[in-house]
């Protein structure tokens, strides 16, 4: 098993508007990248097990092989600078995907 940690050089989540939040996970190897998105590693499944989801509030999840990155948007659970929203940036949703691992062997 490979960590995720292991693996990317980037990890992070950010608004994609008021509505919505996008996290990226950026290879530091194509290889791997490539190892990644082809096994279906980072799915519906997996994003909605990490933040409690139901499949309807999953966006898109699409590997943007320029930045060797995989990218998935989410509706936010509450708008961002909303009453009781606690992260108006969305820059502290990522903490789920940093425990991710990988058997990438062929």
């Amino acid at each position: 098993m490979i960590k995720i940690t292991d693996i990317a050089s980037v990890i992070r989540s950010k608004n994609s508007g008021p509505y919505e939040l996008t996290l990226d996970i950026l290879f530091n190897e194509y290889d791997d990248f490539a190892k990644v998105r082809d096994g279906g590693f980072i799915n519906e499944e997996l994003i909605c097990k990490l933040y409690s989801l139901t499949p309807d509030k999953i966006i898109n999840i699409v590997a943007f092989e320029p930045a060797k990155a995989i990218k998935a948007t989410i509706e936010r659970p509450i708008c961002s600078g909303d009453l009781g929203e606690t992260d108006v940036y969305g820059a502290q949703q990522h903490a789920p995907l940093l425990g991710l691992e990988f058997d990438l062997e062929d």
